[in-house]
């Protein structure tokens, strides 16, 4: 039989089952018995195997009873106190504040004023009581099944829902150490604003202190792209630094060892709070904490140590478990502390570089496509040069920088004026590095099994490492579920279109059979209104980056065979542009004249960088591919005028037909089925203008009698698309209709003459 030595790991897996079970069903425990059955084929001895059952049954006890106390419905009026987690942005505060028994509530107050505004942004909120008035209000659910998850994202912060405030009371403030750490952390914020220049800000206050919230959009989505978004991130490597710059602080100093040890172990807790007390920074100061505890009596294992410190934390936060980056980081640490004799083998610290990369990204990559649907392939290589960099070159510059700046400004401006310019110049290359195509590989969200199957390649991976075995037969064990991943989304004969609900606004996924082709028919856009400059956003709202790139990335589409532009209004086109820059678009289809409105110059300066050509489509022109026809009804004129000039799309796979109307009203309608006496019974229909009662005549509707009918309307939206003369006038004709607004994303899979219909909202 084994010792006790290292199954700290098996009682945290155990207590995982049990978050998980506590929080989706108690069906899950029954993990236990393939769980206890390998561990009895390990022969572990029955002594641990009956405490992790016991473990299993305690800790599922207590995170039932403690979701259960947190599912007590929050009355309102309430005294509650902010946490350290709030943003302003615009004219809206937003974060988490507790009740009285502790619990999270994501709130949301809108500024009546510019001043009151100013007045929240010069202040630390944290500690902060208020007595609020108010109502609970439902989180939105997702546009699609690949779009964030407001629902999801409160179920991790183990958040009792969303308060909107209607107004509030300052109540007084809860003291405590925490709250005054944090106070700090704020004061740190407000410092670094102050005295470093603008282009430092944001990556001194990420590096030092945690907060991300001031890092540029288009430098983040650089970072990804190159794989080193962790590298802003305060992980175990950045508390390592810190904890040796402040040590041997100490021993210059003149401080005994022992006694810098000791403050030590008091500092690193500060500096976790102080940093915003992500899990990443908690995981890695408990586990150094744990294993500076353990040299006073022997030694600890790092791999016990990071348990203890996973029982810790999902013992105290039991929703965790659910954070992207809690998995992340206990994952990439797993990863790197069994791997540690592998990575060893080697005496150059440029292979052992890339073997760490490498070994990280392996056990991280399945997750990493569940919740972002990509992954960085560039990051093996560009991390041999960014991680010391970062690590040990602009990390100890920026807290070098913090320090002058308190205690010798002249100095600091001094610096400043040598360190900005090299700054600048690493941002442009990382700019130009983003730019190399090809960098990322989007095989789309795995299906469960495929995840399975992607784990049971990884650990295999893993054991024939360890085990010496030919490079051969580890590129063979690694790539051949990633290419079953892959592939996986294109193994369908189905004719797939999918109507995203982008609100107020139209676009449509077309994917032929074994997606030998891909269309999109118009993007989605945001109709922007004149803001006081207060109110703007610091990263508006975008429907091409933040609702369709995300699907098109979901379902695993890395390129678009046609982007088919209706017309140039704001809701049909505006998010282009986001689309083309994330996406490889094979050419442009718009209408005749339209790419003279000020909506598609974005888009035209866009698509001429990428040198994708632009092509006006008009009625008659057709295509086929494979046994699918596609061709263009309308418009007849080369003169644009708006929504009676919208390209018109008719296509047939056999018997089923379908009609994309773009924003066409009665006066086209009548020329069109004028003008194609043969068209009728339609099997799927985009109705025009979004169900507008200048559309839909019902002259039409008698001449199509389409089998389904999409309305693409926003939810509640401000025009009452569709309208209810029209939809009245589907259903005296007995016309089924489905509304992107009411029914979520809808997706249609024609496989022969049977249409299977599923919406993103039904349960």
């Amino acid at each position: 039989m084994t010792s006790f030595k290292h199954k700290w790991i098996f009682y945290a897996l155990s207590i995982l089952v049990a978050s998980i079970a506590a929080h989706e069903s108690v069906r899950l425990l029954f993990l236990l018995v393939p769980y206890s059955l390998f561990l009895f084929l390990k022969k572990m001895h029955m002594l641990h195997l009956v405490g992790i059952t016991l473990t299993t049954l305690i800790t599922f006890t207590y995170f039932t009873h403690l979701l259960q106390e947190f599912a007590e419905p929050l009355l309102l009026p309430s005294h509650l106190t902010w946490t350290d987690e709030y943003k302003i942005n615009g004219d809206k505060l937003r974060g988490f504040m507790k009740d009285s028994q502790g619990r999270n509530v994501y709130v949301v107050y809108k500024f009546s004023s510019e001043k009151e505004k100013l007045t929240y942004q010069q202040k630390a909120l944290v500690g902060s009581r208020y007595l609020v008035r108010g109502e609970i209000v439902e989180p939105t659910k997702p546009n699609h099944d690949y779009a964030f998850s407001m629902e999801g994202y409160l179920k991790s912060k183990g958040s009792l829902g969303i308060v909107e405030i209607a107004n509030w009371e300052f109540a007084g403030r809860n003291e405590s150490i925490h709250q005054r750490i944090a106070m700090q952390r704020f004061n740190v914020k407000q410092h670094i604003e102050k005295t470093f220049p603008p282009s430092l800000v944001a990556e001194a206050q990420a590096l030092i202190i945690g907060l991300q919230e001031n890092v540029d959009e288009e430098m983040t989505r650089a970072y990804q792209k190159l794989g080193i978004t962790h590298l802003f991130a305060i992980s175990g490597l950045h508390i390592a630094i810190v904890a040796f710059i402040f040590y041997q602080g100490l021993l210059r100093l003149g401080v005994r060892r022992e006694f810098a040890s000791i403050v030590l172990l008091v500092i690193l807790p500060i500096y976790a709070i102080l940093a915003g007390g992500a899990p990443s920074v908690w995981r890695a100061v408990l586990v150094v904490e744990l294993v500076m505890i353990s040299r006073l009596k022997g030694k600890m294992a790092a791999d016990d140590a990071l348990s203890i410190s996973f029982i810790f934390f999902v013992c105290l936060e039991p929703w965790s478990v659910f954070q992207i980056g809690f998995q992340l980081s206990y994952l990439a640490t797993a990863s790197l502390i069994y791997s540690g004799q592998f990575i060893s083998r080697s005496s150059s610290w440029i292979v052992q570089s890339f073997l760490i990369t490498f070994v990280s990204q392996l056990l991280v990559y399945p997750l990493l496509l569940v919740h972002f649907y990509e992954l960085s392939l560039s990051s093996l290589l560009v991390n041999i040069f960014f991680v010391p960099l970062f690590s040990f070159i602009i990390l100890p510059i920026n807290i070098l920088l913090l320090a002058a700046t308190y205690f010798a400004g002249s100095i600091a401006n001094l610096l400043f004026l040598f360190y900005e310019p090299l700054r600048s110049f690493l941002t442009t290359f990382i700019e130009l590095l983003k730019g190399i195509p090809y960098q990322m590989w989007n095989p789309g969200k795995p299906k469960i099994l495929l995840i399975v199957v992607a784990y049971v390649s990884v650990f295999a991976t893993f054991y024939i490492l360890d085990m010496r075995g030919k490079l051969l037969k580890i590129i063979a064990v690694m790539i051949l579920p990633a290419f079953c991943v892959h592939f996986s989304g294109k193994l369908t004969n189905d004719l797939i279109i999918t109507f995203i609900n982008v609100g107020q606004g139209d676009c449509i996924v077309v994917e032929l059979p074994f997606r030998e082709e891909v269309y999109l028919i118009d993007t989605g856009g945001v109709l922007r209104f004149n803001q006081e400059e207060w109110k703007k956003s610091t990263n508006q709202y975008e429907v091409g980056r933040d609702i369709v790139v995300p699907f098109l990335k979901g379902k695993g589409i890395r390129k678009i065979d046609k982007l088919i532009l209706t017309h140039a209004d704001s809701d049909h086109v505006e998010g282009a542009e986001e689309i083309v820059q994330e996406v490889r678009v094979g050419e442009i289809h718009i209408t005749p004249g339209s790419y003279k409105k000020g909506v598609m110059n974005e888009l035209l300066l866009e698509a001429k960088q990428q040198r994708i050509p632009i092509i006006e489509q008009i009625a008659n022109v057709s295509w086929q591919t494979a046994d699918i026809s596609f061709t263009y009804l309308w418009p007849n004129e080369q003169k644009y005028e708006g929504n009676n000039d919208s390209l018109v799309m008719y296509f047939e796979k056999g018997k089923f037909e379908g009609l994309f109307m773009g924003d066409v009203e009665k006066a086209g309608e009548e020329s069109i089925i004028q003008q194609y006496p043969s068209l009728a019974h339609i099997d799927v229909l985009k109705a025009g203008h979004h169900g507008s009662k200048t559309s839909s005549s019902e002259v039409f509707l008698e001449r199509l009698k389409p089998a389904i009918t999409i309305f693409s309307a926003g939810k509640d939206n401000r025009y009452g698309h569709p309208h209810q003369e029209v939809v009245q006038r589907f259903q005296d004709l007995g016309l089924p209709t489905f509304n992107t607004g009411e029914a979520g994303t809808i997706e249609l899979r024609v496989d022969g003459e049977l249409i299977k219909i599923k919406t993103s909202n039904q349960k």
